[in-house]
């Protein structure tokens, strides 16, 4: 009880500084120290415990990581704060179920040397995040490799992706609780450290870029700064509308992006006329847009989707959103009544299915719709190599459901993720806050100030070729990792097991 009342309690500090190690603050270092105290937590523990101390620091650490859920379901929602507040921490306390059950996996190994202590505490932790990754169509929010978009960790996402940089950071944190805190009977593994330090410096010493360019592509990028609460007011409406006519057309980008659902009116239901002008400009010329509306109909379900307009195909190039968010997105069986609770407009959609790039110019553009940015698993087979393969990704977010603090810069950061992984220029139009560009090194080359109307005018280099995580990722999904951080585990069970292991005299 003793060592549970000290656990307990530098667990929960340690998770809520786990999510400290992400932006805003972006202090990368102390992602692997915070994983190191939850590695030392649970060396020796029963798995029932190391099950308690697991989930304790998972959630800390989604908790604090993910409060801004609060804001839409309560403030743009409608949903009353005394169930709001209780179902943020419930989806905090299920996605720890994943973390709680790999600590208790650890604990099972029984590992008896450093070695296989880091081996056993890396697979967990890697089979932890991948599940939280892609079971129940997935959640990966603050997956730990995102602290890591900055410093010499990064340096390896063009060949592992963001959930093996969080392997290796995991590595690094139980090998650093191992010197800290040694197995009973074995030395401190020194080492063991300074090989697992080297690691990350790998990319370092030899770097490459996988990628050429294919020139530039001057691009207006539009933040119209909606306030979330009004975006949907009737009274409202006609004016923004208009607003949005004038911010489009005085753009002079050869391509022009908006937002998400930039148009708060499905596009059955807009006047046929407004859509014309709206889109005049596009229909001629060297110019084209990419623009965010609903695309369906009442009895098919609409479509979070992106109208592409140019001169030479009208307004026929569509792209519909496929990964939905769930409870805002679409309903998962027996949460109807939950969803009911909150008042969002078209709170269940139907999946898009089109991935073909939108073309202007040399450039081919693949679009991403607010919370597909975060799989990049999804878009792994349109960054590859062939005439289909994009040069330049494209997400359309509106984040102002969520307010303003930490959510806007930590999607920002996960798009330089996405961009160091497949060496790709990322750019982003947003209704309130971090449209930007980032480059395919993954840096922030632009971008316009929170709760401002303002249109980013860039030029973006485009770049064809594909990454080793590309190819990989494409020809076999994410099934390589899970095969990683099942070999670890069962490395450590082995080395548990294992005959040579010293013997008494006579023995």
């Amino acid at each position: 009880m003793k060592r549970l009342g000290f656990w307990t309690p530098a667990l929960l500090a340690g998770g809520a500084l786990h999510t400290a190690s992400f932006a805003p603050l972006e202090w990368w270092p102390l992602q692997i120290l915070a994983v190191a105290l939850l590695a030392a937590g649970v060396q020796g523990a029963a798995p029932r415990l190391a099950a308690w101390r697991g989930f304790v620091f998972g959630f800390a650490w989604l908790s604090s990581g993910l409060w801004w859920l609060y804001i839409s379901m309560h403030e743009y929602g409608g949903m009353p704060a005394l169930l709001a507040a209780p179902a943020v921490a419930l989806l905090a306390a299920a996605l720890s179920l994943y973390l709680a059950g790999a600590m208790a996996l650890v604990a099972w190994c029984r590992p008896t040397s450093p070695t296989a202590t880091a081996l056993a505490f890396t697979g967990a932790w890697l089979l932890a995040e991948l599940a939280r990754a892609q079971w129940l169509t997935g959640f990966p929010w603050i997956a730990s490799g995102y602290a890591h978009s900055s410093g010499p960790l990064a340096g390896l996402a063009p060949w592992i992706g963001v959930y093996g940089i969080g392997a290796v950071a995991a590595l690094l944190a139980a090998t650093l609780a191992a010197c800290l805190r040694p197995v009973a009977g074995a030395g401190r593994p020194w080492a063991l450290l300074a090989l697992a330090l080297l690691l990350p410096g790998l990319p370092a010493l030899a770097p490459r870029e996988f990628t050429v360019s294919t020139g530039t592509l001057h691009m207006s990028l539009l933040q119209p700064n909606v306030p979330q609460d009004l975006k949907f007011d009737p009274d409202r409406i006609a004016a923004d509308m208009a607003a949005l006519q004038v911010q489009l057309h005085a753009a002079r980008g050869q391509l022009v992006v908006t937002p998400e659902s930039v148009l708060p009116v499905p596009r059955d239901r807009l006047d046929e006329g407004y859509w014309q002008q709206l889109t005049a400009p596009f229909r001629a010329g060297g110019r084209a847009a990419l623009i965010g509306t609903f695309l369906g109909n009442d009895n098919d379900g609409y479509v979070n989707s992106v109208v592409g307009v140019s001169p030479a195909g009208g307004d026929g190039y569509t792209y519909g959103k496929r990964h939905l968010l769930p409870f805002g997105e679409f309903v998962p069986p027996g949460f109807r009544w939950f969803v009911d609770l909150m008042q969002i407009p078209l709170g269940d959609q139907a999946r898009g299915h089109r991935e073909a790039p939108f073309t202007v110019g040399a450039q081919r553009l693949r679009p991403l719709v607010c919370y597909e940015n975060l799989f990049g698993e999804d878009m792994a087979a349109s960054v590859g190599e062939g005439p289909q393969a994009a040069t330049i990704l494209v997400n359309v977010s509106n984040l102002a459901w969520f307010g303003r603090w930490m959510v806007q810069d930590q999607d920002l950061q996960f798009s330089r993720l996405r961009a160091l992984e497949f060496q790709r220029p990322l750019v982003r139009a947003t209704n309130t806050g971090s449209t930007a560009v980032v480059d395919h090194r993954g840096v922030v080359t632009a971008r316009l100030p929170a709760e401002t109307q303002a249109t980013l005018d860039v030029a973006v280099e485009g770049r064809r070729g594909a990454t080793p995580y590309a190819r990989w990722l494409g020809a076999a999904g994410l099934w390589p990792l899970w095969a990683v951080a099942l070999a670890c585990v069962m490395a450590a069970v082995a080395a548990r097991a294992a005959p040579w292991r010293r013997r008494g005299p006579g023995g």
